[in-house]
């Protein structure tokens, strides 16, 4: 091999190593200290914990969330509904609107524990007396894996229009199975979930009752699709409204949302 060629091949394969060398050593773009995420929604109804807020009617829904590398975070959510003015003809309050913050942290053995403030604001008119439901609870969770148990104290004397009220709780448990990683370039993950809660309202024993849900979803171009059953264990007399609908009733609920 000629002397001068042979210097270019070993400058050559040098450069290259080098090249390689810096290539490896260069590290991962560094997590941003902020994330910023939203979602929207339509669905065939509002369940909340096993009870119709729309009387059985479709509802439009979105929140934004702000979170830091630290682990807290902030967000808000809204929805229509109806099962104020349904029950009360004189109120008028037809939006629900959710702000809540947080702190996450990890624990080992991949164990997941969220704290936080939740404040359920209904704002509209009311009648007299009337015991506006404005509420807010304190939570803890846990999540592990697929699981999460989670547990909800209601802070103040009006707990969702219940007047004496402070101490109500609600007790729940969820989990989340990805059944399929993904179906095609169309069709993405398929997800079933499932649901069991209990509700207790303090002095007012009669509306106690426990719910349960169960669904499965998948993701279609990027929207989530999504279908899911409920049911309660409550007095049909204690939610039925004035136009003698069990909102407490089994209940069916469709949709699709967009996260973004």
């Amino acid at each position: 091999m000629h002397a001068h060629f042979r210097k270019y091949v070993v400058a050559a394969a040098l450069g290259t190593l080098c090249a390689t060398t810096a290539h490896a050593q260069t590290p991962a773009p560094a997590a941003p200290d902020w994330t910023f995420t939203g979602n929207v929604g339509i669905f065939s109804q509002y369940v909340f914990r096993g009870i119709s807020q729309t009387n059985e009617k479709p509802a439009l829904q979105g929140g934004l969330d702000l979170g830091h590398k630290s682990g807290f975070y902030i967000g808000t959510w809204l929805s229509n509904v109806s099962w104020i003015s349904d029950a009360a003809p004189d109120a008028s309050a037809s939006l629900e609107w959710d702000m809540y913050g947080g702190y996450k942290f990890e624990l080992p053995y991949d164990f997941i524990v969220d704290l936080g403030a939740l404040y359920y604001y209904y704002p509209g008119s009311y009648p007299s007396g009337y015991t506006k439901p404005d509420t807010t609870e304190l939570y803890a969770a846990l999540t592990w894996k697929w699981f999460t148990a989670k547990y909800s104290y209601s802070v103040n004397n009006k707990t969702f229009g219940f007047p004496d009220s402070r101490g109500s709780d609600y007790w729940e448990l969820n989990g989340t199975y990805d059944i399929v990683d993904k179906v095609n370039d169309a069709i993405g993950k398929v997800t079933v979930f499932g649901h069991i809660g209990k509700q207790k309202f303090k002095n007012n024993g009669f509306y106690d009752y426990g719910d349960w849900k169960v669904g499965i979803s998948t993701e279609v171009y990027g929207v989530t699709v999504g279908i899911y059953g409920t049911d309660t264990d409550a007095e049909t007399t204690a939610y039925t409204n004035r136009f003698g609908k069990n909102t407490g009733g089994s209940q069916f609920v469709g949709y699709v949302q967009k996260t973004f």
